[in-house]
């Protein structure tokens, strides 16, 4: 089963029928692919962590060629983004998932990407789930299930949420991928303590959503584990073109995920987490128009003055309507307070 993305546009289309952009990005991986190849790099598979319900679980990897042949770089390492893209995506092709002591076939995109829905019955809590191909070493990833006696969760936004930035927004995904370590970005403050006390309290998934790119995951887990952030699953997407268009929209992978997390969980209402430079506020106040019982509230991270001209501005827009608070701090510590003046977390 191939998990397609939202804006990738039908599955069933020829290569004639694809966008000028994506025939070429698929040619250069082909030509990449058989370079690779021919250097002796190894079939890999990286298992990202990932969330599901009790009746189903959503299986999240990339299928590439390294030189080592190694899953993932040691957590613990500092590398810097841009050694990701040295390894070379394996479209189209297939790798094996063990959940429960049953094994499941599973096939990647175009980008190397699988993202993809097993069915099972699994229990509320955490369940580990492992994956390989041919010739490849096993790499393991946590899934979250969340069940129907979980009713609240978190979906956070990263860059300048979570993570200071301070950079040009139209620079910042490459300046992230390729350039910076994670030692080199900052927490915003008071955030990791905010999100570590109210998971504490009790039982709450937690998801980071971000337009970041999957190359970038292992640097931004490091990132959140450094910075004692509480574990959860990274929703990223993949960069370059589509089958319809020449880059993706990130606007459109926060809204569609979001989507996808109400129908996928219609009885949870989410924290929503953002910042004010930008879409963050825009996308948000569509979700809660749209899907107002799924929304405890909406947290919005006020950028400072000199964080603002880096972003680009501030947003416009103001949330409000549908009964759902909207909440405006500078930092964690003032989060935790507005938010539980509001009576939407306690004891904190």
């Amino acid at each position: 089963m191939v998990g397609k993305k939202p804006d990738e546009g039908p599955l069933n289309l020829t290569p004639d029928m694809l966008h000028t952009a994506a025939r070429m990005e698929d040619r250069f991986n082909s030509w990449i692919q058989g370079k690779a190849v021919s250097h002796s790099y190894h079939r890999t598979v990286i298992a990202y962590d990932s969330y599901g319900g009790t009746g189903w679980i959503r299986v999240l990897a990339r299928l590439i060629l390294t030189p080592t042949g190694q899953p993932a770089a040691d957590l613990q390492a500092s590398i810097r983004g841009w050694k990701s893209f040295v390894n070379v995506p394996l479209p189209n092709d297939t790798a094996w998932v063990r959940i429960n002591d049953e094994e499941h076939m599973v096939t990647s995109d175009r980008g190397g990407i699988i993202d993809t829905v097993i069915p099972g019955d699994f229990q509320p809590g955490e369940t580990e789930i492992e994956l390989w191909t041919d010739g490849s070493l096993v790499d393991s990833a946590t899934v979250r299930i969340i069940g129907e006696d979980s009713s609240f969760g978190i979906i956070s936004d990263i860059d300048d949420t979570i993570m200071v930035t301070s950079l040009p927004r139209p620079f910042l995904a490459a300046w992230n991928t390729f350039v910076i370590s994670e030692h080199a970005r900052s927490p915003v403050a008071g955030m990791a303590v905010l999100y570590d006390r109210i998971t504490y309290m009790r039982p709450t998934p937690i998801l980071y959503l971000s337009t970041g790119a999957w190359n970038s995951a292992l640097t931004l887990k490091r990132f959140l584990s450094r910075n004692l952030y509480p574990e959860g699953p990274l929703l990223l997407t993949d960069w370059g073109p589509t089958t319809t268009r020449v880059f993706r929209s990130g606007k459109e992978h926060k809204r569609n995920t979001l989507e996808r997390l109400a129908r996928d969980f219609p009885w949870m209402k989410w924290l929503l987490v953002g910042d004010d430079g930008q879409n963050d506020e825009e996308v948000y106040s569509e979700f809660v128009e749209n899907h107002p019982e799924n929304v405890a509230a909406v947290a919005i991270r006020q950028l400072t003055v000199g964080e603002a001209v880096w972003a680009g501005g501030r947003s416009k827009r103001h949330g409000r309507g549908q009964g759902v608070p909207w909440i405006y701090a500078e930092d964690g510590a003032g989060f935790a307070s507005r938010l539980t003046e509001r009576g939407i977390i306690s004891g904190i």
